[in-house]
This record gives C-alpha cells, sequence and structure tokens, in this order.
C-alpha cells in the first residue's frame, strides 16, 4: 500500500509542478491533491488503529484484572501483621492475605484480587474465576485448595500461599500462548498474502494502461472527457487515481484482524485457542470424538463397593479384609495421579487405614493396564483383570470375581502375590450437560463417538445417558488404540475433533485434525492440545465450535468486501464512468475511499463479538443435574478386557 500511495502522491506532486512551471503545455494543477492524499491515508491509519486497539481489548482487559500489590504476611509475627509490597517482588512460599471485595465496573482494588497462582492455607470464601475461565458462577474455596492469579475474592478472607507469581502463572500463561496463537497464519492468510503480494505489480500495470488509453486514444474517442484540459493531464490524474484506490491493505487486513478478535475473544470467555490454522481447522470439523472419564463424566470417581471373593488365599480359613486391601491399593496408588488411584486413597484415608508405602523403586505403572509394586514384601497389582493375571494372579476366587461384573460398573482388580484378592467398584457421575452438548452436536450434523478403556456394558450404559448410538461406542481401548481409530476416520475422509482430558488421551488429541482437553484435566492432554477448555465446561466446546465459524465466516466477508471494493473501484478510478456520466476520482477522493475500504474491514472483525454472542449455543443448553443416578467410572487404564 505504501508504494502505491507514494507513487500516486508523488505522481500528482510531479505532475502540478510541472504544470506550474511550463504553463504553455495547458495542463491543470493540482497541488492539493497529494496533500489532501496523505491526509486522507494518515486519518485512516489512525482510525485503523484505534479498531486494532478495540480489537485486542479483551486482552487488555485479561491483563488488567492484574493487580499490581500484594499484603505479605510477614513471618515470624504473632500479630500476623501484613506489609504492602509490589507483586512483582513475591517469591515461592511466600503468605498473602485475600481481604474480600466486590466486584464493580472501572473499580480496582488490589486487596481482593489473587496476585499469584497458589494453594490456599486457611480461610474460606466463594471465588471469582470468570475473568479466564470464562466459568459465571463463583466456586468455594478452602484449606488446600488452589486459585489463580487474576481470580476474585468475594465473601471471605484468605491466606494464600504462593506457587507461581508473575508471568509463570495461569493467566500469563494464558496470554503468552494467545500473543503466540495471534502470530500464527492461518492457511488462507497464506494464500492472500500471495495475492496481495503480486496484486500490487498488476495495480502498476493497470496503472500503466489507465495512462496509455487515455493520453493515446481516450481523448480521440471522448473528446468531450477533457474538460478544456490536456489529455496527459486527464491520463496522469486518472493513473494516479487507479494507483491510489487499489488497497491491497484491506486484503493484508481480511484474515489477521479477525484471527485476532477471535483468539481474543476466546481468551476472555475460557477458550484458549492456540492460532489462526486452529480456527480454520475447527470451523471445518464434521466428526467429535469424545473420552468417557473426566470428559462425558465429571471425572472424580468414588469408590462404593470393596467385593472380598470367599477364600482368596490358600489358607482356606483366612480372608481379606476391606481394611486390608485397601491398605495396600492405596499403597500403590499414593504414586500415581490417576482419578481412580486418588479415589482409593480417599477411601482409605476414610477407613482410618494404617498409612502404608511401597518400597523405593518398585513402583510400575502401565498406562490401559494399572500399577504394580511392593508393599510390606508382598506384590500388589491394581488394574484390570489381564493386568493381575498378567503378574501371577490365579485361584478359584478368579470365578467369583468375575461373577461380580455387573452391568453399568466400572471396577478395578487387586491382586497380592499370587493371589486375585479383591474387586472395587466405582461411581462417577455423567457431566450435567453432556447430554445437551451431544444433543446439539448431533442437530448440527457431526457424528459423535466415544472412546473407552472401560467395558462394553458400562461405556453403552453412559453412552445411553448421553444420547450417543452404541454402534459409535468404541470400548476397552488402550491409549495407542484410541490414536489408530482417530488416524481410521482421518482416512475416510473425515475432519476430527477429540476431546479428551487425560494423559492416556494424548496420543489421540495429538493425532486429531483439533485437539480439545478439558481444563481441568492433566497437563500433558493441555500441552498437546490447540483448544483447552479453561472452563472444564462441555459447553464451551460449542462456544469454540461456533466462535471458529464466525471467526472464518468474518474472514470471508472481509474477502468479499476487500475483493468487491477494488473490482468495483479501480474501473472507476480509471474513468469508466467518463463517458457515461462524467464522472470521476481525483487522487484524494481515491485515498478517501482507500481509508474507507480498510476501514470497513476492521468495523466488520469488530462486529464479531456481537454474532459471537447472538449466536452461542450455550443459551439452548440447560443443565438438567442428575443426582440420583449413578453412573460408572472409566480410564483406559482400568479397562475390561474381553
Amino acid at each position: 500500500m505504501n508504494t502505491l500511495v507514494g507513487l500516486g502522491a508523488l505522481s500528482s506532486f510531479s505532475v502540478s509542478s510541472l504544470a506550474a512551471m511550463i504553463p504553455k503545455l495547458g495542463w491543470k494543477t493540482f497541488f492539493e491533491e497529494p496533500v489532501m492524499l496523505i491526509a486522507f491515508v494518515l486519518l485512516g491509519r489512525n482510525l485503523e488503529q484505534r479498531a486494532k486497539i478495540k480489537a485486542t481489548s479483551d486482552m487488555t482487559g485479561l491483563l488488567s484484572v492484574l493487580p499490581s500489590k500484594a499484603r505479605l504476611l510477614l513471618d515470624g509475627d504473632l500479630q500476623n501483621s501484613t506489609v504492602e509490597v509490589p507483586c512483582n517482588s513475591l517469591s515461592v512460599g511466600d503468605l498473602v492475605v485475600i481481604l474480600p471485595g466486590v466486584r464493580r465496573e472501572n473499580f480496582h482494588s488490589h486487596a481482593y484480587l489473587f496476585k499469584s497462582d497458589g494453594v490456599v492455607k486457611s480461610g474460606r470464601s466463594t471465588i471469582d474465576e470468570s475473568s479466564f475461565t470464562g466459568e459465571p458462577l463463583p466456586v468455594t474455596k478452602e484449606s488446600g485448595s488452589q486459585v489463580a492469579a487474576g481470580s476474585i475474592n468475594l465473601n471471605g478472607t484468605l491466606t494464600v500461599e504462593v506457587h507461581r507469581s508473575g508471568g509463570e502463572t495461569a493467566v500469563g500463561d494464558i496470554i503468552r500462548l494467545v500473543e503466540e496463537a495471534q502470530s500464527r497464519e492461518a492457511p488462507v492468510q497464506q494464500l492472500v498474502d500471495k495475492v496481495a503480494g503480486r496484486f500490487t505489480y498488476g495495480v502498476m500495470a493497470l496503472s500503466a494502461a489507465t495512462f496509455t488509453f487515455w493520453n493515446l486514444f481516450g481523448a480521440h474517442v471522448l473528446p468531450s472527457a477533457l474538460h478544456n484540459g490536456s489529455p496527459m493531464s486527464l491520463a496522469l490524474q486518472l493513473s494516479c487515481s487507479v494507483l491510489v484506490v487499489a488497497c491491497p491493505c484491506a486484503l493484508g487486513l481480511a484474515t489477521p484482524t479477525a484471527m485476532l478478535v477471535g483468539t481474543s475473544l476466546g481468551a476472555r470467555r475460557g477458550l484458549l485457542l492456540r492460532g489462526g490454522d486452529i480456527l480454520e481447522k475447527f470451523s471445518l470439523v464434521d466428526t467429535v470424538v469424545f473420552d468417557k472419564t473426566g470428559t462425558l463424566t465429571k471425572g472424580h470417581p468414588v469408590v462404593t463397593e470393596v467385593i472380598i471373593p470367599e477364600n482368596p488365599r490358600h489358607n482356606l480359613n483366612d480372608t481379606w479384609s476391606e481394611v486390608e486391601v485397601l491398605m495396600l491399593a492405596a499403597a500403590v496408588e499414593s504414586n500415581t495421579t490417576h482419578p481412580v488411584g486418588k479415589a482409593i486413597v480417599k477411601a482409605a484415608r476414610a477407613r482410618n487405614c494404617q498409612t502404608m508405602k511401597a518400597e523405593d523403586g518398585t513402583f510400575t505403572e502401565e498406562p490401559g493396564s494399572g500399577a504394580v509394586a511392593i508393599v510390606n514384601n508382598k506384590r500388589v497389582t491394581v488394574g484390570t483383570l489381564e493386568w493381575v493375571k498378567r503378574h501371577g494372579a490365579t485361584g478359584n476366587s478368579l470365578l467369583a470375581l468375575e461373577e461380580h461384573e455387573i452391568n453399568n460398573q466400572s471396577v478395578v482388580y487387586i491382586g497380592v502375590d499370587n493371589t486375585l484378592a479383591a474387586v472395587i467398584r466405582f461411581e462417577d457421575k455423567v457431566r450435567e450437560d453432556a447430554a445437551q452438548v451431544v444433543e446439539n452436536l448431533t442437530r448440527q450434523g457431526i457424528d459423535v463417538y466415544m472412546l473407552s478403556g472401560d467395558k462394553r456394558n458400562a461405556a453403552n450404559y453412559v453412552a445411553s445417558v448421553v444420547g450417543i448410538n452404541h454402534e459409535r461406542v468404541i470400548a476397552g481401548v488402550k491409549p495407542a488404540e484410541k490414536k489408530n481409530f482417530i488416524n481410521e476416520l482421518q482416512k475416510n475422509k473425515k475432519i476430527v475433533a477429540m476431546v479428551g482430558d487425560g494423559i492416556n488421551d494424548a496420543a489421540a488429541l495429538a493425532s486429531s485434525n483439533v485437539g480439545v482437553a478439558m481444563g481441568g484435566g492433566a497437563g500433558a492432554a493441555s500441552e498437546v492440545s490447540p483448544v483447552v477448555l479453561m472452563g472444564n465446561r462441555l459447553t464451551q466446546l460449542l462456544d469454540a465450535m461456533e466462535l471458529s465459524r464466525q471467526t472464518m465466516k468474518t474472514v470471508k466477508q472481509n474477502l468479499w468486501w476487500a475483493f468487491g471494493y477494488n473490482i468495483v473501484g479501480i474501473p472507476i478510478a480509471a474513468g469508466v464512468l467518463l463517458p457515461l456520466t462524467g464522472t470521476m476520482l481525483t487522487p484524494s477522493m481515491a485515498g478517501a475511499l482507500m481509508g474507507v475500504s480498510s476501514l470497513g474491514v476492521m468495523t466488520n472483525s469488530l462486529l464479531l463479538r456481537y454474532r459471537f454472542f447472538s449466536n452461542r449455543n450455550d443459551k439452548n443448553v440447560k443443565p438438567e443435574p442428575k443426582e440420583g443416578t449413578k453412573q460408572p467410572h472409566e480410564n483406559t487404564r482400568w479397562k475390561q478386557s474381553s
């Protein structure tokens, strides 16, 4: 654009100067044209810059929630005195006091904003995390709860131990990732850049053709168009108008401005979208594959029963007790972060089991199967039936345990040395919004599948609750098999989005066209996924898909506007209306129109905010709690082998 404007202004000034120095030429002077042209261009750039600032206001708002000062609790002070310090001076392990406050428009007080990521050491309160998760409802935090920088303390005083501060906080990570995402070009942008690069040379050629036509032929064919001027003067003026009216800038802005608004808007709504290329891919998705545990279910399993078969030991007069089983299993599972392992440890603590530890160097875990360790000189295996049998568990108790495999139940087997000792049942409730999300996707014509490491009956039960056809349920699969299933769908020309939350989903998430990680899941899932639902709500999946579609729709509108403007504007600037209406564009008028075209693209991109809010899918999604329904737990680590 600078090249075309510079050539236009220089040509106008040169022709006017030549006409003023040599009056005999009979050319008109238009010194006002280059001045007005540059003025209009600068005005357009100013308005364009203001529009860009408006486009990034969502990210600015995310930054604005971070306070500048904190109340540091003094070490060794019996009166719990505090001192106000800059947030950037906080270190890991510092204790800060967060006072309660009320959120108001244009009101910022560092007293009630969380400065750093940390853990609550004392106090209880409700926290507003909407600034970065998009979750509108406050959540309760108490001793041991994790809190994130930028959250707002609503009604209770909390003492928080700093774990991460400054740019290392969750909000800092989000801002950094979004900034990186905004620098990643969508495939359509790469095509537009190639067109825009050649566009400038094409406009120069059209300008030269316009000058040649009106200087050599136009005056003879249409003498009335001269208006008592010379053919050379008219030809120069029209060729300058062609240079100026053409706007490659509008083409260049069409995609990045929409992507800028889309990614910023997503970040403010709890949707971490890592690049414009992801928005483009997401808008084309025609198949969604869900993991079960932690995705369609809440991912918080609870031990409901410990089943001890008759005479599991070789000594028929002795049996394992529930406490013994939980104690041994908890010793193994205390080494994992798996939700089932956490449930076993929690159940052992609830029954006041003696704390035991696995011997150093003996713990082994296999995703999709289970874990094993030496505890109190016993080899304890926890996992699938195949896993415990692989580690030597045999005996008549096997049949007794298999009889307890009841429909709709998720279970874990416990092996002690060569004995199959017990089976533990779990309950994990389905998310309240899962059925509505599946229904919404199906209504849009999107194919929905579910992958599960659990046994067929348990997987089908969850599928029935959420509305997924049993023919599209793939049960008893390990992580590698999940990845292979995604690849098979892609071979059939499907554009696949995989939604998961665990380490065992990482391979499938990475293989899919668009990996979507639940915000409450494992870090490995979030790291390999270009989309993260920070609010840990399935309805955000619908929001992300709608935002991607609206963003790409805006990109197409911008491109239509940019191409349409040039297709219409360049012929008019070249004088196509002179024979019909006597109308022509001066270079200054052309410059004004060029600025309007760029501003039109920016304005349309900003309107994406209003289009997104008016079409958000979650307006029609009303959670229907199923508190009375017992749901199974699953993860590929605890699959039932057939």
